[in-house]
């Protein structure tokens, strides 16, 4: 079987190809081809059995996606995108990218004519305030940014492509993934996780907003498994909406400072510097903040239960078990 990732250089993108090398197989079929795809050469581990093929390029440029669905890869995970903070400073890449690439992809399939399994990565910014409580599956979609808004018009061509037998779609609105390894990106919930990678690497971070917000996190570990779950579901168990929110922990910022003094002390919470910033809290007080999630759960999609869990698989699988 030959499986396509687009994004592929970003760190979702490595950890599932790391996850698919380690397994080997997907849907209960041996995996015979990757084919990764990004804007930067994107790298994967010695697979034994499996040919690996990395091409570079912009998605949204001519000629690209019919290069990589050319060998019609059964299943396509579509990673790339531009994220938040950026699609929005930068209205016409966040379009061009988002929503242009996109269409290009999934039409690059109608085309081929052949209905693989697309698992999309969508976000809970296709939603838009006010909002209850607690957000049930049943919410309406009204997203107040452009990243969410390009999220939003995936989504729905997404569940387009699949009633009319072009591809057979899963979109998955992935909640903030954190804690999110490596160096900072340009995401406007970069500080979700910054809060907690930079004090426990003995670095000071700065938190942009009040304590007080609320959001909804998922470890990578839990983004790779629900990547996974999404590529091996029964489509018919998933019916006609084929868009789903992804489980998560729902906690306040203050709540995520309390799990992390809890794991690794006092010290480290010391290193987080409260500056407020105004760009960032306009975005921010704009997104959800808790769901159920009902829906994905008796799909068997499955996220921690406590941010403390979080927390502690940062440590295990970034930080080799050691603070």
């Amino acid at each position: 079987m030959r499986i396509l990732i687009t994004g592929a250089a970003g760190m979702i993108g490595r950890k599932l190809t790391e996850r698919l090398v380690k397994l080997g197989k997907l849907a209960g079929r041996p995996i015979t081809a990757l084919d990764l795809s990004d804007v930067t050469p994107a790298l994967a581990p010695p697979a034994q059995g499996i040919k690996i093929r990395s091409r570079v390029g912009d998605i949204s440029m001519p000629g690209i996606v019919d290069a990589l669905i050319e060998k019609r890869p059964s299943i396509v995970f579509h990673l790339a995108g531009v994220v938040s903070g950026e699609a929005e400073s930068n209205f016409d890449l966040g379009y061009r990218v988002n929503l242009n690439g996109t269409r290009a992809l999934f039409d690059a399939i109608r085309l081929a004519g052949y209905g693989p399994r697309v698992v999309y990565t969508s976000s809970i910014a296709v939603f838009g305030a006010p909002f209850p409580d607690v957000i049930d599956d049943d919410f309406q979609q009204t997203p107040l940014t452009s990243y969410g808004t390009q999220k939003l018009i995936g989504e729905l061509i997404l569940s387009d492509y699949t009633r009319r037998g072009f591809l057979d779609g899963i979109g998955i609105r992935l909640p903030t993934i954190c804690v999110r390894p490596g160096k900072p990106n340009k995401a406007a919930s970069g500080f979700f996780s910054g809060i907690i990678r930079e004090p426990l690497a003995g670095l000071e971070a700065v938190l942009p907003v009040p304590k007080s917000v609320v959001h909804t996190h998922a470890s990578p570990r839990s983004a790779i498994g629900f990547l996974v779950h999404a590529a091996e579901i029964d489509g018919a168990a998933v019916g006609p909406r084929r868009n789903i929110t992804m489980p998560g922990v729902g906690v306040s910022v203050g709540e995520q400072i309390e799990s992390l003094r809890r794991v690794a002390g006092d010290d480290v919470i010391k290193l987080i510097r409260e500056e407020p910033d105004e760009t960032i809290w306009k975005i921010v007080q704009n997104w959800p903040t808790r769901f159920n999630a009902s829906r994905a759960r008796e799909l068997g999609f499955k996220a921690e239960e406590s941010f403390d869990e979080i927390v502690r698989a940062h440590i295990e699988d970034e930080l080799g078990g050691k603070i």
